[in-house]
């Protein structure tokens, strides 16, 4: 399905994207070519990089990463520090607050007498959201089949703080 007329499905393209961004991070993490942290964020028509690290080498990782990714390195995709961890995360502890304080009276006291109760429900959420986030990460917001996808461009930007890099994308027509 099509979102926009003459345009593949632009949802399909981000989570193609997320998943190179993924893989190039962790192929990065492994050559220790950067200092300090590093992270991005995708979109339909490629991914941003922010922290210090050359253009060479990210250029480098990221043909080395959809090369892995297009070889069936699936698990590349999957980052353990994505935002749909977090996101995950926070959402499974706040429902598991707002669960565990259902029908409590107003009050201190019988808010605090509640507390243990939402301690360990907040603490199971977490534990259980840890498998989950990663699970969301492989089902809904990456998409590690790229055998389509091209890197176009890599491109450095010196932001005041921080280094920027624009890896382009686009896919080819098979």
């Amino acid at each position: 399905m099509n979102f926009i007329p003459g345009r593949r499905n632009p949802v399909s393209h981000i989570r193609k994207n997320h998943a190179l961004e993924h893989a190039t991070l962790q192929v990065l993490a492994k050559k220790k070519t950067h200092t300090g942290r590093l992270f991005g964020y995708s979109g339909v028509d490629g991914f941003w990089v922010v922290g210090a690290v050359s253009t060479e080498a990210l250029a480098e990782a990221a043909q080395e990463a959809l090369s892995r990714l297009q070889q069936g390195e699936s698990g590349l995709a999957i980052h353990p520090n994505c935002g749909t961890n977090l996101a995950t995360t926070g959402l499974m502890a706040g429902l598991a607050a707002w669960v565990s304080m259902a029908g409590v009276k107003k009050g201190f006291r019988s808010w605090f007498n509640r507390f243990p109760l939402v301690l360990t429900l907040v603490t199971l959420a977490i534990m259980i959201s840890q498998p989950l986030g990663l699970c969301t990460q492989a089902v809904v917001t990456t998409d590690a089949q790229v055998q389509q996808l091209k890197i176009i461009q890599v491109t450095r930007y010196d932001g005041k703080f921080l280094p920027v890099h624009r890896i382009t994308t686009c896919l080819s027509e098979a």
